[in-house]
């Protein structure tokens, strides 16, 4: 199954954790730097979100080689380095940060958890497979331990290894864990909390992915059905619920039903996101999908070119969420024989995935 719009299992790998919740209220400055960190990051301006972990990075160093916030901000910082693809210099940083939590905190306090899913997460990205694995299995362990089997921190890192078993195609391994994520979720926070919404889809897209279409349309309309309630008709969460949806029935042939799914996500990432947004570009990408399905080529190309250019500039010329973008151009070029741009785009696509 092509993975075309699910961001709840791929892109909610990457989000930043909250590190900055824990630092003291007199370090004004580093708090000033670390929180415009944050909110550039939160905004999609990754560029001005390093520029101000960089800056609270180099506040921290004040504090001694093994204070917490040292480690804290080489987290944030390689995060954001994770975000831009720049991964050799994130593994580093964050090594460097788990180091220091170990020893300030051990090596069982559920801190050591978060890095340790912070470092599988970046191998998880570069196909990483058994370097992952094993971080994702302690930081489960750790979690488990501390706080408890049906604790809501266990969520993450059960779905990452989960994650991970799909990417594996140990499917056997990783539906367990899908469906215990769930069930904690629901025990927690009751059967219409959005947070249950983003397990029924990560279980959804487990199910999409073996081609078990019904249970996963069943999974995904309640999901939409619980995020609408609960935050609104125009919610971005709602818009990612119909993209799944949508991608269903396109795999099914339901072009109409697809299509009317796809549109209503763009408005809604439009609206909500604003139209530079990477999550509008998504959206763009899936419609432009269906029309090169439809052999509706002038208006499939059209918005594979305005998704590229969202992407480029939000994230750069050389991010490898691109490499989708351009593969299915590449496939519209060829479609309408235009073998020499085509190859161009192959050239490009290949050099960042390469990268």
């Amino acid at each position: 199954m092509k993975n075309y719009g699910t961001v709840s299992l791929l892109l909610g790998l990457i989000l930043l954790p909250a590190w900055s919740e824990v630092s003291s209220a007199t370090d004004t400055l580093w708090e000033t730097y670390t929180e415009n960190g944050l909110s550039a990051y939160e905004r999609g301006d990754y560029a001005t979100a390093e520029k101000h972990y960089a800056a609270a990075l180099k506040e921290a160093q004040k504090f001694g080689s093994q204070d917490t916030r040292l480690a804290f901000s080489l987290n944030n910082l390689a995060q954001t380095y994770v975000t831009e693809a720049k991964y050799r210099e994130a593994e580093p940083l964050y090594r460097r940060s788990l180091t220091i939590l170990e020893k300030g905190v051990g090596s069982n306090h559920p801190h050591i958890a978060k890095s340790l899913n912070n470092l599988a997460q970046l191998y998880m990205i570069q196909g990483k497979y058994e370097e992952a694995e094993p971080l994702y299995r302690r930081s489960l362990k750790i979690v488990e331990q501390a706080l408890g089997p049906n604790n809501l921190e266990m969520v993450k890192p059960l779905n990452n290894l989960a994650t991970l078993y799909l990417a594996q195609g140990k499917h056997a391994e990783a539906e367990p864990l899908f469906k215990q994520s769930l069930a904690i979720r629901e025990k927690a926070l009751g059967s219409d909390h959005p947070d249950v919404a983003k397990a029924l889809n990560n279980l959804g897209e487990f199910y999409a992915e073996q081609m078990r279409y019904a249970e996963a349309e069943t999974l995904y309309l309640r999901a939409l059905r619980i995020d609408e309630k609960a935050l609104g008709t125009n919610h971005p969460d709602v818009a990612g619920g119909l993209n799944n949806l949508a991608n269903v029935y396109l795999i099914q042939g339901k072009n109409s039903e697809a299509e009317t799914l796809f549109q209503r996500a763009l408005e809604i990432h439009v609206q909500a996101l604003g139209p530079d947004h990477p999550d509008v570009a998504l959206s763009l990408n899936n419609i432009a999908e269906l029309y090169s399905i439809q052999r509706k080529y002038p208006e499939a190309e059209v918005l594979y070119q305005r998704a590229l250019a969202i992407y480029e500039k939000a994230l750069g010329p050389s991010h490898p969420v691109l490499v989708k973008v351009l593969e299915n151009y590449v496939a519209l070029l060829r479609s309408t024989n235009r073998k020499l741009e085509a190859e161009k785009l192959e050239i490009r696509a290949n050099a960042i995935r390469g990268k």
